[in-house]
């Protein structure tokens, strides 16, 4: 029983954790050992990020805080990669250079002995994903939002301390490395309106690939959404190709503008398929403008996009039947053959109009789907009902009471 005891110790100096929330955890990171007394305010690498100013939100503000020198997470490409997310450096491997020093390190909870509000959820359903996003820049003084471009998700994030991501096949980062941030949003049914991004120095190895990665878009909300009374996805209003991350609910430099109750998730609700991000040697666009094709994205927007595929190729198929049909038969010597010919030809015009109308139809619907991707946008910002802005708001009333 005495070996016990030092366990229990830990945990039980995990109290105050749960007044806590979620940070990655490296020695590659900005912040690495900012303290609650470092700032004016507690500004540690785990505290949410709302109603802030740029300077404030942006990297956490621990531009000034770098790593060591010498110091990366390594992204293998192709491969995957393993990181700590937890409520306290404490319960992660680094405990040894904590403030507190070993509070629970071994479980794989990330915050051990605290309820699950503390990583804000109400159950592993209620999890709404996180991100890893690159920039490939060395200088933290030249990055800027919009040079981040979200390239891994897990949707199942922040539920467990080891979290993996997928990487897809990045190139190489310059000399210097890249720069990379964590980015998460919590579900609304279990916290208030906020952020959290740490930001940290990464670099590319292994099976490189030689693509430049595209210029990154805003997210858009398209995904289906069964709170809302729109539940049905509606994928021509996906940004497709790289996006950037989300940023939100601050005084300024947001580039998301949803409500308090509809917080922007990085999940099918927005485009974002769990897993690597294939599509981001592309640049962002908006789904129904796209000119090229994505691999990944949610269930019912590859189901929107195989009808339409497969539309285009019945048509395709059909004229070069015909054509061939019609050049084949001419080749014939005998007058019946060039009567033949001749007929095919008449069919093959008839068929080639037919789906010339057809494509025309295509894209009228595409130009209504776009419209109606408009309309969708402003009706998934609407509540469904008054009853559910009552539960939250009850909800962020007892968070604010007991986690702030």
């Amino acid at each position: 029983m005495l070996s016990a005891i030092p366990v229990l110790a830990a945990l039980a100096t995990l109290a105050p954790v749960a007044n806590a929330h979620v940070a990655f955890w490296h020695n590659s990171m900005f912040g690495f050992n900012v303290t609650d007394n470092t700032f004016s305010y507690d500004n540690r690498p785990q505290v949410p990020l709302y109603s802030m100013t740029y300077d404030q939100w942006w990297l956490h503000g621990h531009k000034d805080y770098p790593p060591d020198a010498g110091a990366f997470f390594e992204l293998p490409a192709n491969g995957r990669v393993n990181t700590e997310l937890s409520c306290d450096k404490g319960a992660t491997s680094w405990y040894a250079s904590s403030q507190g020093g070993n509070v629970g390190y071994g479980s794989n909870s990330p915050c051990p002995g605290a309820q699950t509000s503390a990583f804000h959820t109400t159950g592993e359903d209620d999890v709404k994903g996180c991100a890893l996003a690159i920039a490939y820049k060395s200088d933290v003084n030249d990055l800027k939002p919009d040079d981040l471009v979200v390239f891994s998700v897990n949707h199942k994030c922040v539920w467990t301390l080891n979290t993996e991501f997928e990487v897809p096949q990045l190139p190489a980062c310059p000399d210097g490395g890249c720069l990379c941030t964590f980015n998460w949003i919590h579900s609304i049914d279990s916290g208030s309106e906020q952020i959290y991004q740490n930001a940290f120095r990464c670099k590319v190895t292994g099976d490189v690939g030689t693509k430049a990665l595209g210029t990154p878009a805003v997210p858009r909300r398209c995904g289906s959404d069964p709170s809302e009374t729109l539940a049905t996805a509606n994928p021509g209003n996906c940004t497709v190709g790289a996006k950037t991350a989300m940023y939100w609910y601050q005084k300024d430099g947001n580039n998301m503008f949803e409500d308090t109750y509809h917080a922007p998730y990085y999940n099918d609700l927005y485009g974002f398929s769990d897993g690597p991000q294939t599509d981001i040697f592309e640049n962002g666009v908006i789904a129904s403008l796209a000119s090229f094709g994505v691999s990944k994205t949610a269930s019912s927007t590859n189901a929107a996009t195989s009808t339409a595929a497969t539309t285009a190729k019945a048509a395709t198929t059909t004229e070069a039947a015909t054509t061939t049909k019609a050049a084949t038969t001419a080749e014939a010597t005998s007058t019946k053959a060039t009567t033949t010919a001749e007929a095919a030809s008449t069919k093959a015009t008839t068929t080639t109009e037919a789906a010339s109308t057809q494509a025309g139809d295509v894209k009228v619907a595409s130009t209504s789907s776009e419209a109606a991707s408009t309309s969708a946008t402003a009706s998934c910002r609407r509540r469904s009902s008054d009853a559910r802005k009552r539960d939250l708001a009850k909800k962020h009333a007892r968070h604010f009471a007991g986690h702030h």
